[in-house]
């Protein structure tokens, strides 16, 4: 949650009402009560991660909870015109948090996280539940933080063997390689759909590449370093968004 000229931002994933009043979760209420120290009467803006936001008034609040009075709502949309899945290999810890704050501050529109056979962290299925949710909740905060309306969804952990082969066709890939063909500012998109595959912190393997390739997968570089995985995926976001979004 994030102040903004009309208040914090606040997601609100349940239905919002128009001229009503809502109550925030346990966590939103210690958040502004004790973090932001909102009081009755102050503004807030609330949204529904869909794409309405609404102006809003702190109407009470009490030791655990907030009430929140709301005026009517508004499309607002702050989406990028290129749509971009992230398809990154799982890191550890905190790097994959900060992948998944700034892949939406950029304006990635989905987050795909990839078991890989060089990923430090390997998720049971009821871990790798839990930290889709965690990084789902990390999404949500981000857009709060930058002012997006609508939240990117987190997919649920996938093989990269089973996730290339549920790509849509038409489809723009790109890989991440110091040793790429081409360029990421080369590459020509014939639509405002992109796919990028980065690794996890050793990378690719071999195989990995190879089968990315056969999938249709371009390799591009983006520059004469090595980047870290959590870095790579930021510039290579932040430089197509400069190349053909909305930079």
């Amino acid at each position: 949650m994030t102040r903004t000229r009309s208040g914090p931002r606040l997601y609100i994933p349940d239905a919002i009402p128009a001229h009503g009043v809502l109550d925030t979760s346990l966590e939103q209420a210690h958040h502004m009560i004790h973090v932001l120290r909102l009081e009755p009467g102050d503004a807030v803006t609330v949204f529904d991660g869909r794409g309405m936001e609404y102006d809003a008034t702190i109407d009470r609040v009490t030791r655990s909870r907030v009430s929140v009075k709301v005026a009517p709502g508004r499309m607002v949309s702050r989406e990028s015109p290129l749509s971009v899945t992230l398809a990154q290999g799982i890191s550890s810890g905190e790097r994959m948090d900060y992948t998944i704050q700034k892949a939406v501050e950029l304006g990635a529109r989905e987050l795909q996280p990839i078991a890989t056979e060089r990923s430090v962290v390997r998720l049971t299925s009821e871990r790798a539940i839990r930290r889709v949710a965690h990084w789902q909740a990390i999404a949500a905060a981000a857009c709060e933080q930058c002012g997006r309306n609508v939240v990117p969804r987190v997919l649920p952990v996938a093989s990269l063997t089973t996730w290339l082969a549920s790509l849509p066709r038409e489809t723009l890939r790109l890989t991440l390689s110091p040793e790429g063909p081409v360029a990421l500012r080369e590459v020509v998109p014939a639509a405002n759909r992109a796919v990028l595959l980065v690794g996890p912190e050793g990378g690719l393997s071999a195989r990995e590449r190879d089968d990315a390739k056969i999938a249709g997968f371009t390799g591009v570089r983006l520059g004469p370093r090595v980047l870290r995985t959590e870095t790579a995926a930021v510039a290579a976001l932040a430089a197509m968004q400069v190349l053909w979004g909305d930079f």
